[in-house]
């Protein structure tokens, strides 16, 4: 029996993505304040940088928590078939976006040398190919191991899953705040362990299993959200409370830069992981036992049908809106920034949904940007 549909999903989806392009709005606006003569407003940085950093791993979330919704665990789990939807849905996409990043790259800046058959397949394995590329490689990863997926997430309960947290936490601070990577001297090795954020799963284990989890114990889950919702809504701004207060106090005790805040107070710091925790389980109760207002619903669901092309084609607009402002003159001040991303959001979104009502005329576009095929 085919399960009810989640819009929560979907909506989650839409929120994520804008988040997505807010973290690469705020790094461009922190490019061009570096300078003494330009100092960055911290404020419009937290909000773009650190407000938004749940977006990333909570993706992970809900790509579990859709695969697993969907997946019978009392039945034998067909790796092979579930690995032939996910290649359509997944591989097809990113290899062809990987590709268009790359030819884009070399007219725009008159240089073939990525043209290389041995700098494309390195690109392609680490996700190099344009900035945003690198959260395909990690889930397809997560597909490619996903029958370990489905072992663990049979046998996990909710003291397994505090321990895994615990456990995710310690893993993530010795590797992004202890170890060294540039330390490594043999050079394949050495490109392998500094791009290990582009690669190694292990850095999101605890969200996508605790995605899988809760798909699994929906009716469970369903319960502790009508009965925790306030606790969620206050456990929610406490995290959100204590991830801005690490970057404030990295800037204000420790005498950072917004530049060295941000590379700092990041989702895989302890307060970056709990505050994912907050917002996967504040957004799941918000839309689905609160009733939105009838305007925003709709908007939701646009945002969140046509998130997959916005993330993979945002940078675009982010490149050539970024020509107009100079060309312009136009620096990015705050009130610049909030025009910047209110365009950029604007225009990708249009951009989608043309490519969306094309493909349906001509089914290899959908096909091949967002994984989407006709149905039969």
């Amino acid at each position: 029996m085919k399960k009810p549909r989640l819009a929560a999903i979907e909506y989650i989806r839409g929120i994520s993505m804008l988040g997505v392009v807010g973290i690469h709005i705020g790094a461009a606006y922190l490019g061009q304040h570096t300078t003494p003569d330009a100092i960055a407003n911290p404020h419009i940085v937290a909000l773009l940088e650190i407000f938004t950093r749940f977006s990333v791993p909570i993706f992970f979330f809900i790509s579990a928590f859709g695969l697993f919704y969907n997946l019978d665990l009392s039945q034998p789990f067909v790796y092979r078939d579930f690995l032939k939807r996910r290649y359509k849905a997944v591989v097809v996409p990113y290899v062809v976006w990987s590709l268009f990043y790359i030819v884009h790259y070399c007219v725009l800046w008159q240089d073939p040398g990525p043209l290389n058959p041995i700098t494309i397949l390195y690109d392609l394995f680490f996700g190099l190919a344009n900035y945003q590329l690198y959260f395909m490689v990690l889930l397809i990863w997560f597909y490619l191991m996903m029958p370990m997926w489905v072992w663990a997430v049979k046998r996990l309960d909710n003291v397994k899953l505090v321990w895994l947290l615990v456990a995710q936490i310690a893993i993530n601070y010795l590797l992004c705040f202890i170890w060294n990577p540039y330390t490594i001297e043999n050079p394949i090795l050495n490109r392998f362990a500094i791009y290990h954020l582009n690669y190694w799963v292990i850095h999101y284990v605890f969200i996508f299993l605790l995605g899988g989890y809760l798909a699994v114990h929906m009716n469970g889950f369903m319960e502790f959200m009508a009965k925790y919702r306030s606790g969620i809504v206050v456990f929610f701004w406490l995290t959100v409370a204590a991830h801005l207060g690490y970057y404030y106090y990295l800037l204000t005790v420790r005498g950072y830069t917004p530049l060295e805040g941000v590379a700092t107070a990041h989702q895989l710091a302890p307060t970056g992981i709990i505050y994912t925790l907050g917002a996967s389980l504040f957004f799941f109760t918000i839309f689905t036992l609160w009733q939105l207002p009838d305007f925003l619903r709709p908007v939701l669901a646009l945002l969140g049908k046509h998130s997959y092309f916005m993330y993979l084609a945002h940078p675009l607009a982010l490149t050539y809106f970024g020509f107009m402002f100079d060309g312009l003159g136009l620096r990015l001040t705050v009130p610049m920034t909030v025009l910047f991303y209110c365009l950029a959001v604007g225009a990708t979104l249009l951009l989608a949904m043309l490519m969306r009502r094309l493909g349906e005329v001509i089914p290899v576009i959908n096909k091949a940007t967002i994984g989407v095929y006709p149905k039969k």
